[in-house]
């Protein structure tokens, strides 16, 4: 379904779909939209955001309450990108820009049916377990019950002469009976059996009594016919016989004594319940059970089954690699590195409601890895319909985030910055207002505060359009060997100038003799100023800010500490600081600076390690190789 108030866009949108081989229907707004969907029930809805009577999000909204697997992917121009980003909050599948590249188009279209086939393929898998389960249970329920009635019968000791009369004539109750019905003597030797007995033993009349055992060939075997002759009282056990072919027949053996006038025990009935067919389905259960396991192990993606209090019931191959053995632990503490649960738990709402969720997130692996999830849940219903449990499905979008980024990354910045860009070139106007005041009015002092307004939004500017410029355009790095020592310390100077205008302490340890380092100087110095200004605005709220660079060799490395005593952050901001487009400043801050900071860190071979807590600051250790070729230990 295509919803755009734009005619030309519903036609142009729509012919481009019909020809990639869709089925389309179009609406002019949100309202008629909800009216046609019901009847067409389509799989991708494309909306746009801004609409009359009903908008995008809205319609979004109401969508996802009639149908939660349905993939909504919004349209939008360079003006509404904080309404799109919006949009992903309320579980929007993606989102493209105005005007719309068919490549975009197709591309985003591939990435919902791949969704969708997910998302039927998980639903199928569960299903079929969950009935094949349901359906061996059942069976083994009913073998269990056959083998707890005649269980039953060893206690009708009252009624056993009559029974034994019954065998002995070769009718009544007992040739009925589905299980191996025989009568022994006191001399062990058994003087009458049923039909089916004869059926799968044969004809045994005369033969001993334990004859008809596989691991017993003499009384001294003691077998539970000669144990009830001994004892006085019924025996029960799993026994082995031999059937009339040779073959092994796996069975549960009842006995009962048959007292005589005297009351002495003159004769022992054996039941005896075949297990065969428990057996078989037993390892056929086993079996299925296997084929599964190694399916939820092999399935490419990341499957927790988790239960009501969040800790972790099983845990797939996949999983247990990349994150370590969390059976039994919080989901939380093992995915998300939390100490308490998140605020917007998929599982839990699943719990509530049985309904399947998504939405998208990051996590880091036992290795340090940051990957972009596309994290899905379902409920596990028992055989009542009640919720025992709910599985969590989280699949790697990593290379396709990267992908999508690379498409369209560009555009969104450009949008979301542009009200930072607004704002300062009224505050460039403002500058330049009072400076030629003060410069009419020869007031210094207007003057000078003028032109520190203006290095400060020019530098602003130009950071700004040096990152689009830097993201827009990859390129080799330019190298220079230089004096690792001068080129901390030149970084350096560049940084104090903010530290100083917010009033927070500047530490510099940089020692001489630090060696060559070659790098990119323009990128890496851009790098480190980064860090260094972010510490400066964790710290500018505290009466006692803090941040202090420092710099030692560790072998051919150079290794440099950037520890600030500002806000810090608590581990699901720390791994996600190195994302595109993440920011922990709101609207002040772009997302792209650390970004690109880590980026040219690698190019160079180096590492970046984070330490942070919240309310107490954050430490980054930045290790560089000599060289860019080198890799840092």
């Amino acid at each position: 379904m295509l919803v755009d108030d734009e005619e030309g866009v519903r036609r142009f949108v729509g012919l481009s779909l019909e020809e990639l081989g869709y089925k389309v229907e179009t609406a002019e707004n949100g309202q008629v939209a909800l009216e046609l969907f019901d009847e067409f029930r389509p799989d991708v809805v494309f909306t746009d955001i801004k609409m009359p009577v009903m908008d995008g999000i809205e319609l979004l909204k109401n969508i996802k309450k009639r149908s939660p697997d349905t993939e909504v992917i919004m349209i939008t121009g360079h003006g509404d990108m904080d309404l799109a980003i919006e949009s992903l909050k309320y579980d929007a599948s993606d989102f493209i820009t105005k005007p719309i590249n068919n490549d975009v188009l197709e591309f985003s279209l591939d990435r919902a049916k791949e969704r969708l086939t997910m998302k039927l393929q998980l639903k199928e898998y569960t299903e079929n377990l969950e009935n094949l389960v349901e359906e061996k249970t059942q069976r083994i329920v009913q073998l269990e019950r056959q083998n707890a009635a005649s269980h039953v019968v060893a206690g009708l000791s009252n009624a056993l002469s009559d029974a034994a009369q019954s065998v002995e004539t070769g009718g009544g109750l007992f040739n009925e009976l589905p299980c191996l019905v025989s009568i022994h003597s006191q001399y062990l030797e058994i003087i009458s059996h049923n039909t089916l007995f004869e059926e799968r033993l044969g004809n045994m009349v005369g033969a001993n009594s334990f004859d008809i055992y596989s691991d017993r060939d003499s009384g001294g075997n003691a077998c539970p016919v000669q144990q009830t002759f001994a004892t006085g009282k019924g025996q029960r056990s799993k026994e082995t016989f031999i059937g009339k072919n040779g073959e092994e027949i796996p069975v549960t053996v009842y006995t009962a004594p048959i007292p005589g006038n005297d009351g002495d025990v003159e004769l022992v009935l054996d039941i005896s319940v075949d297990m065969t067919e428990l057996q078989r389905l037993k390892d056929e259960l086993l079996t299925t059970q296997y084929k599964y396991q190694r399916l939820f192990d092999e399935a490419p993606c990341y499957i927790t089954v988790q239960n009501p209090d969040l800790s972790i019931a099983e845990a797939n191959r996949r999983f247990v690699e990349d994150f370590g053995e969390a059976a039994g632990k919080p989901c939380f503490a093992y995915y998300k590195h939390r100490d308490e649960q998140c605020s917007n738990c998929l599982i839990e709402k699943t719990f509530k409601d049985g309904q399947s969720r998504q939405r998208e997130t990051v996590v880091t692996t036992l290795a340090g890895e940051q990957k972009n999830m596309l994290v899905q849940s379902a409920p596990i219903h028992d055989a009542s319909g009640t919720i025992v449990q709910a599985m969590e499905m989280s699949t790697d979008i990593t290379e396709i985030r990267r992908l999508q980024d690379h498409l369209t990354s560009l555009g969104i910045m450009l949008g979301s910055m542009s009200h930072g860009v607004k704002g300062m070139l009224t505050s460039l106007d403002g500058g330049i207002y009072r400076l030629e005041s003060g410069l009419q009015k020869k007031d210094s002092v207007r003057v000078e505060a003028a032109t520190k307004t203006l290095k400060s939004m020019i530098g602003r500017v130009k950071k700004m359009v040096l990152d689009i410029l830097y993201y827009a355009k990859s390129r080799e790095l330019e190298t220079d060997a230089v004096d690792a020592t001068q080129f901390l310390l030149d970084t350096a100077d560049i940084a104090a100038a903010k530290a100083d205008a917010a009033c927070v302490e500047f530490v510099r340890d940089i020692p001489e003799g630090l060696g060559t380092l070659h790098v990119d100087t323009a990128a890496m110095s851009a790098a480190l100023i980064n860090f260094l200004e972010n510490g400066v605005d964790a710290s500018d709220r505290k009466k006692d800010g803090k941040v202090e660079l420092s710099a030692q060799r560790k072998g051919t490395d150079l290794v440099i500490t950037i520890e600030d005593n500002g806000m810090g952050m608590d581990p699901e901001t720390r791994d996600k600081i190195f994302t595109l487009f993440f920011s922990s400043k709101g609207k002040r801050g772009t997302g792209i600076g650390l970004f690109i900071s880590n980026q040219t860190i690698e190019q160079h071979g180096g590492t970046i390690e984070v330490d942070s807590t919240p309310a107490q600051g954050s430490t980054f250790v930045i290790t560089l190789p000599e060289k860019p070729g080198q890799v840092a230990a």
